[in-house]
C-alpha cells in the first residue's frame, strides 16, 4: 500500500494483493478500503485480525484497536464503548457495519471469501450466519469477561 489512511492504523493488504483497492473489478469505485475496529484485548479478536490480515484482499482492510485514541480521533461520532462490544467496520464511504454485517463485510473484502459472504447474506442463509456469528460473539464475551488472554503474547499460535 502506498497510502496510510490514518494515525494509529495498521494496514495489511494480504497475500497477493495489488495497489488497486479492487483488482477483480467487483465494487470498483465504490469502496476503497474498510477500517476494522477490533478489541485488541480479546484473544478471539486478535486471532481473527491475524487470519484476515493474512488473506488476499479485494478491498484492503485497515485494523485499528477499538476504543483507542486513534479510533476516537478517526471516528469521533461513533459510540466507542459499543465498538468494544461488537466488531465494527467502517467503509471509506462512511458506511458503518456492526455485528453480523461487520463480519460479512470482512469476508466480502477477501478474494477467496467474497462469494461465501454473498451467499451467507442471502435470505436463505442469513439466519444461520447470524447464529454462527452470535455463537462466536458469546465465546468472545466469555473469554473477555474473564480477562482471559489479556497477558497473552499470542505465542501459542
Amino acid at each position: 500500500m502506498t497510502e496510510h489512511p490514518g494515525p494509529g492504523m495498521t494496514g495489511h493488504a494480504g497475500a497477493g494483493s495489488t495497489e488497486h483497492a479492487d483488482p477483480a473489478g467487483h465494487g470498483a469505485g465504490r469502496i476503497g478500503f474498510f477500517t476494522v475496529l477490533y478489541d485488541e484485548g480479546c484473544p478471539v479478536c486478535r486471532a481473527a485480525h491475524r487470519w484476515l490480515a493474512g488473506r488476499a484482499q479485494l478491498v484492503p482492510l485497515w485494523f485499528v484497536p477499538a476504543g483507542s485514541a486513534a479510533a476516537r480521533q478517526r471516528f469521533p461520532g461513533l459510540d466507542h464503548a459499543a465498538t468494544l462490544r461488537d466488531l465494527t467496520v467502517i467503509a471509506d464511504t462512511g458506511a458503518v457495519y456492526v455485528h453480523d454485517g461487520a463480519w460479512l463485510a470482512c469476508l466480502w473484502a477477501l478474494a477467496d471469501y467474497r462469494g461465501m459472504a454473498e451467499r451467507l447474506s442471502s435470505p436463505a442463509l442469513l439466519p444461520a450466519a447470524r447464529r454462527f456469528i452470535a455463537a462466536a460473539a458469546a465465546v468472545r464475551r466469555q473469554t473477555r469477561e474473564a480477562d482471559y488472554g489479556d497477558g497473552c503474547d499470542d505465542g501459542c499460535r
